[in-house]
């Protein structure tokens, strides 16, 4: 029974979570298209990078993996300079 009332709020938690990290992933990705789209200043690698982080991204929020989208998106964000 203990695990049970202990369990209950993560879980809570956790079910109210997933729709906002879910509608931050389309954001998040519109954020760094339109950084991209103004050529920023990045070394070859650091736009490669941004580019795996973003397509995982996208992969990830379509396989509802969205805190790990997230945490992709943002990486890529980070390294843009737009987070």
């Amino acid at each position: 029974m203990k695990k049970t009332v202990i369990s209950l709020p993560a879980i809570m938690l956790l079910a109210f979570s997933l729709p906002v990290l879910a509608a931050s992933c389309p954001k998040d990705m519109k954020s760094i298209d339109a950084a991209l789209a103004a050529n920023p200043s990045l070394s070859a690698a650091d736009m490669a990078r941004v580019k795996e982080l973003r397509a995982s991204g996208e992969a990830l929020h379509k396989s509802g993996k969205h805190a790990d989208s997230v945490a992709d998106l943002h990486e890529a964000m980070k390294l843009l300079g737009i987070e």
